[in-house]
C-alpha cells in the first residue's frame, strides 16, 4: 500500500513502499516537528509541519515505489538533502 506526502490535495512527494518510508523522507527535509507530550505517553510525538499529511496514494502509472524508497536511501547515504517540493 503506497504513500505520499501531501499539502491539503497535492502530492509533493514520489510514492513510497509505506507510512513509515514518507515519514524518513520529511523528518530529513524538516517537515517533522515534535508536538506537546499526551497525558498518557511521557515523550514528544512527532507531528508533520502545518498543512503536511502523510496518506495513502496510487503510484503514478511510471512510477515504482519501491524503486523510490531504494533512490532515496542511497540519496540520504550520499547526503543528498530534499526539499519540500521535491517529487
Amino acid at each position: 500500500m503506497p504513500y505520499a506526502l501531501f499539502c491539503q490535495d497535492a502530492k509533493l512527494s514520489k510514492a513510497y513502499p509505506s507510512e513509515a518510508d514518507v515519514w524518513k523522507l520529511a523528518r530529513q527535509s524538516g517537515l517533522v516537528v515534535d508536538a506537546v507530550s499526551e497525558e498518557e505517553k511521557p515523550e514528544p510525538r512527532p507531528v508533520l509541519d502545518n498543512g503536511y499529511e502523510i496518506r495513502f496514494c496510487q503510484p503514478d502509472p511510471d512510477e515504482d515505489p519501491v524503486r523510490n524508497e531504494a533512490e532515496a536511501e542511497r540519496d540520504a547515504r550520499s547526503g543528498l538533502q530534499l526539499g519540500p517540493n521535491a517529487a
